[in-house]
């Protein structure tokens, strides 16, 4: 199966969602192991894309932390070459999708 800019994969389902372009660094970690910077490619209420960071494991849970918002959690549900897919452990309010892409336009990423 293709990678689609529409699609997310959530285990054996799939979500088809709004999903924004953003070019925005953010930083993720997974347990106790040091934040890193990534990019986060695209995004809707329910998921994520974002650059695939060696040694991430799909069966530990992502924090992310978003520039202007709270640390957020994730589970990694693909991976494929230098991208990994995420879903939100609580689907975002769309008001906050919304504040996220204007963040991310106004710093002119």
């Amino acid at each position: 199966m293709e990678h689609s800019e529409n699609i997310v994969e959530t285990g054996c389902t799939r979500y088809s969602g709004d999903r924004r372009s953003v070019s925005l660094e953010c930083e993720v970690r997974q347990g106790t192991r040091p934040w890193k910077r990534v990019l986060l490619e695209d995004i809707s209420e329910a998921g994520f894309r974002m650059t695939w960071l060696p040694g991430m494991s799909r069966q530990e849970l992502l924090r992310i932390s978003i520039p202007g918002l709270h640390v957020l959690s994730a589970h990694i549900r693909w991976h494929r070459g230098n991208a990994m897919g995420c879903e939100f452990t609580s689907t975002l309010h769309v008001a906050v999708l919304d504040h996220i892409v204007r963040c991310a336009i106004a710093a002119g990423q």
